[in-house]
């Protein structure tokens, strides 16, 4: 058990929670980062849109991010591979987070950025083929694929089963394929939805035949429908439903938005109780590395003003 009293406590070791510790180390604050050893994307092999990381294994970036911190801001300490179970705010104010092996850490302040984990629909293949040929982002993922002759949106649940998100998708994916197919999986409804608002598109089209499996192969994706047939695309793209990893919400009684990311402030990402932020992917609709960089920053320097006033006996300069 950690004897003092720490500025920060992070929880989370990806994107966010690594940029959150490298700002609180450049001023000094005493912070421990959190690493579960667990990222949303694991199944990649490439991480995208960091300068001078483009196409860069997420390991890599990662590994490299740790070292940077651990060599130069000695404030700064990483716990890895340490699963915390329960966080919980004392009488008097700080923050307290127990590991599953029962270790407990104290804190000032805690930054939240756990991530989210992603609810795959009940489709046979899918998991197999996340991250290799179906892409929830397509700044992400996808220019790998620039001038496939076929591409598809997967149109049946999460975010894309409103029309303006579902043809928003479709845009994009067009910018990198020829002709892309909204699939709806059973739901005609939702294809005349579609179809009445694809406008002028010549590259557009709908499918509403139910999905029996999907098959990853070297020239693709391949559908398998409920009727024997197949269609095979580039890559599809799908945005699952997603909830926030860990309990740590419901523990510190936080709001959350109807889609059940912790809701926050914004600039800052303060969270309904007051010294706690959420940073990345369980905060915000932009679940992408460079969002998540953005705002483990900005809770760590919202974190950092308040502890800074506060040692001092005044109003930070955002209250």
């Amino acid at each position: 058990m950690t004897a003092h009293l720490l500025d920060v406590l992070i929880i989370g070791a990806g994107p966010a929670g690594l940029s959150a510790a490298l700002t609180l180390g450049r001023q000094a604050h005493t912070a421990v980062l959190f690493d579960s050893g667990t990222y949303r994307n694991d199944a990649t092999d490439y991480m995208h849109l960091i300068p001078g990381w483009d196409h860069a294994p997420p390991s890599g970036f990662r590994a490299t991010a740790k070292d940077n911190i651990l060599s130069r801001y000695d404030s700064i300490s990483i716990e890895q591979n340490t699963n915390i179970e329960a966080v919980r705010q004392t009488d008097s104010g700080a923050f307290e987070a127990t590991a599953a092996d029962g270790r407990v850490w104290r804190g000032k302040k805690i930054i939240l950025a756990s991530g989210v984990e992603d609810i795959f629909p009940d489709i046979k293949g899918y998991a197999e083929s996340w991250g290799k040929s179906i892409f929830h982002c397509l700044f992400c993922k996808g220019f790998e694929q620039k001038g496939c002759s076929s591409a598809g949106v997967l149109a049946s649940d999460g975010a894309f089963k409103m029309v303006p998100h579902a043809l928003h998708a479709a845009r994009q994916a067009a910018q990198l394929s020829k002709v892309v197919t909204l699939y709806t999986n059973g739901s005609e409804e939702l294809a005349a939805q579609i179809k009445s608002a694809l406008g002028a598109s010549k590259v557009m089209k709908v499918d509403s035949r139910r999905i029996r499996e999907l098959v990853p192969g070297d020239a693709g994706l391949v559908i398998s429908f409920q009727d024997g047939m197949e269609a095979t695309e580039g890559f599809l793209v799908h945005m699952p439903p997603t909830k926030v990893r860990g309990q740590f919400a419901g523990q510190l009684n936080l709001a959350t938005t109807p889609s059940g990311d912790i809701k926050v402030a914004q600039p800052f990402p303060r969270a309904s109780v007051t010294g706690v932020y959420a940073a990345g992917d369980n905060s915000s609709p932009l679940k992408n590395v460079p969002s998540a960089i953005f705002t483990g920053h900005l809770a760590a320097q919202d974190a950092m003003a308040s502890i800074q006033a506060e040692s001092h006996g005044q109003k930070p300069l955002f209250p």
